[in-house]
C-alpha cells in the first residue's frame, strides 16, 4: 500500500499531451498509473480482510496417474490453526469446472488423480501458515496406473483426444506435393510456456444473505467465474456476484484457471459462513495451473526452384494435459494461423489435441496462434535454405495478394492483405539488405560468434472462434452534476483496456479525464460477459461503451434542440463545452437542466461482431472480423561455444489501424515482442520421469530480465491505416498479435548457425532455443549429421 506521506495520485497530471508518430489519437496515461507507481492500487492481497477471513491452502496430488486408494486427513484436521478440511464431498452441487462442458474437470479429485499437483482436498486455518503446514499432514496411499507424460508417448499409447481433431483443407494437398518440382519434409518441437504473472491466483470470498456469495477474483472472466461458482453451490447464478477491478497480469492464464481458487473460497465461505480466501504459493500456482501448449509439428512442402509454395501438408500434434480446458479451440486456432501471412496453393492441415497426464494447458496470449505461425515460418525458412534464396523474398513471392491468391485453408478470403507493402517499408526503414550482407561478412571471419538477421510478418485474426462469445455490454451512467461513471464487461489486467474505455466517453462527449470514472468489472452491474481475450476486449466492450453513450447522447441532443430551440444538428459536444446554436454551455450545466426535464442519463450498451460464422464439422467460415498485420527485424549474435545468445536489435512496423492510444499500444508490442522472444529462447518446461514440473519456480523457470531486452528497440506503429472494418474509432486489436514478432528471434538464431555450413541447410533449430539447444544443433551440424526428421 502507499505510504501516506506520499502524493496523492491526483496530483501528478493524468494525460500526455504528446502525439506519438503512426497514432492519431492522444495518448492518455494508463489510469492507474499513477498508483501504480506509488503502490497505492489495490488488489485482491492488499485488500483488507473482513473479520475471521479464513485462509486456504490446497492438498496436492504426489502422483501422476493413480487411484486414491485412502486419504487419512485426521491429522490435518487436529493441526494448530485448521477450522475445517473440505473434500470433493463436501461440495453441495457439481464437483465440475470445466470450461466446455466436458464433464472432465473435477474442482476437487476423488477416486482418482491424473496430474502430479491435481487439487484432492482445501484446508480452511486461521492463518495461511498454519494453513500450508496443515496440509502436508495428510496421508494418501495411491495405486499407480501408467502415466501419458508427452506427445511421443501419447501418440504410442494411442492415448484419447481431449476435442475433436479438426482438418482444414483447399485443393488437393497430396497431389500439390506430388507435382512439385521439389519437395521437403520435416519436425520441429515447440515448447510450452508458463504464464508467470506478477500476481498469483487468488479470490476472496464473503458470504451474504439468503445464499449470496460475493467473490473478488482475480479472473479475466467474470460471468464464467460466476457460473462455476453457482454451479458448485447449486444456487441460481442471480445469488453470485464476481467481482475484479484489476489484476496483476493474466496473459490468458487467468480465462479459465482462475475458477478453481474462486470457487474453493466460496464453497469454505459458503460451509463456514466466513469470509474466505485463496492466494496460491507461485510453487503451487505453476504445479497446479496449465500452460502453454507444446507442440510437435510434422510438415511436408512441395515449392519450386523459384521459392513459390505449392502444396502444404502440416500435422500439428498438442500436449493437452489431463482435461480438455480451452485445448480444443486453441488447437484449431494453431491451424487458422498455420498459414500465417503466405498463401498455400494445396493445403492440408490437421490437429492431434492428445490427453497427456499433465497440467491441463489452457488460454496463454495467441491462443495456439503463435504456434501455428512457427510452423508457417519454418516452412518458409525450409524452402529459402533449399533454393538459396534470401528468405524475405521466399516470403515476398508466397504472400497472400489482395485479389487473388488471398483464400485461406479455412476457406476464409483474406479482403485486407498488407503484408506485400509493409515487409519491404519494414525492410528499407531498417537497411535490413546492408545489415543481412555486413552479418554474413562478419561470420566469414569470425571462430566462436556468429551474427544472424531476420525479418518476419504477422497475420492475425481477430474474434472468437466461438461465435457466441463475440459480444459485449456496458453501463454508463451520467450524474447532475456532469460526471460520468462507466462500467463493462472487460477486465483490466495491466494492458489499458480501461483507459482505453475511458477515452471512448471523452472523445464522444468532449469531456476531460476527471469527469470520467471507471469501475471495477462486476457481474452485478454488466451481465452474461465474455473473456477479456482473444485481444477483443478493445474492440467489443469500446462498441458497447459506445453504444451506452450514444443512447444518452441521442436524449441528451433532442432535449437540448428542443430547450434552446435549435437543430439537433446544431447540438455539438466538444472539449470546450456544449455547443447549442451560437451558444456554448458547460456539459455540468445540460445535464442538471436534463434531470430537471426528466431525461434519463443511464443507458446499457450492447455490441455483438458482424460478418463471422464458423463451422468446427466442415473447417470453414469466417471466424475472424478483421486480421491485424506487422513485421519485424531481430538481429542476434551467437556465442559457438557456450551456446549464450544476445538481442542485439529489433525494428518493429506494426498494424494497429486508427489507434486508440498510441503509448499504450507500443508499450504492448514492446511487451509482447520480449514475452513471445522469451518464449522461443529462454523459458523451457520440464518434467521428471514421475510428471512431477521442476522449473516450479523463479529459481527454475527463467523469464527474460532486463538485460535480455534488445539492445536497439525500434517500435513504430503503421502510419494512415484505419480499418477497413467497422470497429471503434477504426482501431485494431493490440493485445496477441505482438507476442507473434518474437518468432523474428528464433529465425535470427537459425540464421546464425546456417553460417556453420555456408548456408547450404536448414539448422532446423527447435524452440525453446536455449543455450543447451543451442550448442546441441551446433554440434550436429558440425558433425555433418542430417538435420533431426
Amino acid at each position: 500500500m502507499a505510504d501516506a506521506n506520499m502524493p496523492a495520485a491526483a496530483a501528478i497530471p493524468a494525460v500526455a499531451d504528446t502525439i506519438v508518430p503512426g497514432g492519431a489519437s492522444r495518448s492518455l496515461r494508463h489510469e492507474s498509473a499513477a498508483m501504480h507507481v506509488q503502490g497505492s492500487a489495490s488488489y485482491i492481497d492488499d485488500l483488507p480482510e473482513p473479520r475471521g477471513t479464513l485462509h486456504l491452502v490446497p492438498g496436492l496430488s504426489t502422483r501422476a496417474h493413480a487411484r486414491v486408494l485412502s486419504m487419512d486427513l485426521s491429522a490435518v484436521r487436529q493441526a494448530e490453526g485448521v477450522v475445517g478440511v473440505y473434500t470433493a464431498a463436501d461440495i453441495p452441487g457439481d464437483n465440475q469446472i470445466s470450461p466446455v462442458g466436458k464433464g472432465d474437470e473435477p474442482l476437487l479429485a476423488t477416486d482418482l488423480v491424473a496430474f502430479y499437483g491435481q487439487p484432492l482436498f482445501v484446508v480452511a486455518a486461521t492463518t495461511r501458515g498454519a494453513a500450508r503446514r496443515a496440509a502436508r499432514l495428510a496421508r494418501v496411499e495411491y495405486e499407480d496406473l501408467p502415466a501419458i507424460l508427452n506427445v511421443a508417448q501419447a501418440r504410442e499409447a494411442g492415448s484419447p483426444m481431449v476435442w475433436r481433431p479438426m482438418e482444414m483443407k483447399r485443393g488437393d494437398a497430396q497431389a500439390g506435393l506430388a507435382h512439385a518440382p521439389r519437395r521437403l519434409s520435416g519436425r520441429m518441437t515447440v515448447g510450452g510456456q508458463e504464464h508467470f504473472y506478477l500476481e498469483g491466483q487468488i479470490a476472496l470470498a464473503r458470504p451474504g444473505e439468503e445464499g449470496e456469495m460475493h467473490v473478488i477474483s482475480s479472473t479475466q472472466h467474470p460471468t464464467e467465474t460466476q457460473h462455476m461458482i453457482a454451479h458448485v453451490l447449486d444456487r441460481p447464478s442471480n445469488l453470485i456476484t464476481t467481482e475484479v477491478r484489476r489484476m496483476g497480469g493474466g496473459f490468458g492464464g487467468k480465462e479459465t484457471q482462475a475458477n478453481a481458487c474462486a470457487c474453493l473460497a466460496a464453497l469454505v465461505a459458503d460451509r463456514t459462513g466466513r469470509a474466505a480466501k485463496m492466494r496460491l504459493d507461485r510453487d503451487d500456482d505453476m504445479t497446479m495451473t496449465g500452460k502453454r501448449h507444446d507442440f510437435v509439428i510434422d510438415y511436408d512442402v512441395g515449392f519450386t526452384d523459384e521459392g513459390r509454395i505449392m502444396a502444404v501438408d502440416m500435422v500439428l500434434a498438442a500436449r493437452c494435459g489431463w482435461s480438455a480446458d480451452l485445448s480444443g479451440p486453441v488447437i484449431d486456432r494453431a491451424l487458422f494461423h498455420a498459414d500465417n501471412a503466405y498463401f498455400y496453393p494445396d493445403v492440408r492441415l490437421r490437429s492431434e489435441p492428445l490427453r497427456t497426464n499433465t497440467q491441463s494447458n489452457t488460454a496463454y496470449r495467441g491462443f495456439g496462434g503463435p504456434q501455428g505461425i512457427v510452423a508457417a515460418e519454418r516452412v518458409i525458412e525450409e524452402v529459402a535454405f533449399a533454393t538459396g534464396l534470401d528468405p524475405l523474398e521466399v516470403r515476398l513471392r508466397n504472400v497472400y495478394g489482395t485479389h487473388d491468391r488471398n483464400v485461406t485453408p479455412y476457406n476464409m478470403v483474406v479482403e485486407d492483405s498488407i503484408t506485400h507493402d509493409l515487409l519491404p517499408q519494414l525492410a528499407r526503414r531498417c537497411h535490413y539488405t546492408q545489415r543481412r550482407a555486413a552479418a554474413r561478412a562478419f561470420n566469414a571471419g569470425s571462430r566462436h560468434l556468429r551474427r544472424g538477421i531476420a525479418i518476419t510478418p504477422v497475420k492475425f485474426g481477430i474474434s472468437f472462434t466461438a461465435t457466441h462469445y463475440n459480444q459485449a455490454g456496458a453501463l454508463v451512467h451520467v450524474y447532475t452534476d456532469g460526471s460520468v461513471q462507466v462500467n463493462h464487461g472487460g477486465t483490466e489486467m495491466g494492458q489499458g483496456l480501461h483507459t482505453k474505455m475511458v477515452q471512448v466517453v471523452m472523445r464522444e462527449l468532449g469531456l476531460g479525464t476527471d469527469r470520467v470514472r471507471i469501475t471495477a468489472t462486476t457481474t452485478g452491474k454488466v451481465p452474461n460477459t465474455s473473456a477479456t481475450a482473444a485481444s477483443s476486449g478493445a474492440d467489443l466492450n469500446g462498441m458497447a461503451v459506445l453504444d451506452a453513450v450514444r443512447r444518452i447522447k441521442r436524449r441528451l441532443v433532442e432535449f437540448a434542440a428542443a430547450h434552446w430551440n435549435v437543430g439537433e444538428d446544431e447540438v455539438r459536444f466538444l472539449p470546450d463545452g456544449v455547443h447549442v446554436g451560437h451558444k456554448v454551455i458547460a456539459f455540468a450545466h445540460l445535464t442538471r437542466q436534463a434531470y430537471f426535464a426528466r431525461i434519463s442519463m443511464s443507458a446499457n450498451g450492447f455490441y455483438k461482431t458482424p460478418k463471422i460464422s464458423w463451422n468446427g464439422d466442415t473447417g470453414q467460415g469466417r471466424p475472424f472480423y478483421y486480421f491485424a498485420y506487422g513485421a519485424a527485424c531481430s538481429e542476434v549474435i551467437v556465442d559457438l561455444v557456450t551456446g549464450e545468445m544476445k538481442i542485439e536489435r529489433v525494428d518493429i512496423l506494426h498494424d494497429a489501424g486508427e489507434s486508440l492510444n498510441p503509448v499504450l499500444d507500443i508499450g504492448q508490442i514492446e511487451g509482447g515482442f520480449v514475452q513471445g522472444a522469451g518464449w522461443l529462447t529462454c523459458e523451457e518446461l520440464v518434467w521428471d520421469g514421475a510428471g512431477r514440473l521442476r522449473t516450479h519456480a523463479p529459481s527454475t523457470y527463467k523469464i527474460p530480465a532486463c538485460s535480455d531486452r534488445p539492445r536497439v528497440f525500434n517500435v513504430d506503429l503503421l502510419e494512415n491505416a484505419p480499418n477497413r472494418e467497422h470497429t471503434i474509432f477504426r482501431s485494431k486489436a493490440v493485445g496477441e498479435p505482438p507476442f507473434v514478432h518474437g518468432v523474428s528471434v528464433l529465425q535470427a538464431i537459425s540464421d546464425a548457425l546456417a553460417s556453420l555450413d555456408g548456408y547450404r541447410t536448414c539448422p532446423r533449430l527447435d524452440a525453446p532455443a536455449t543455450p543447451e539447444m543451442i550448442l546441441r544443433t551446433v554440434e550436429r551440424m558440425r558433425n555433418g549429421a542430417p538435420p533431426a526428421a
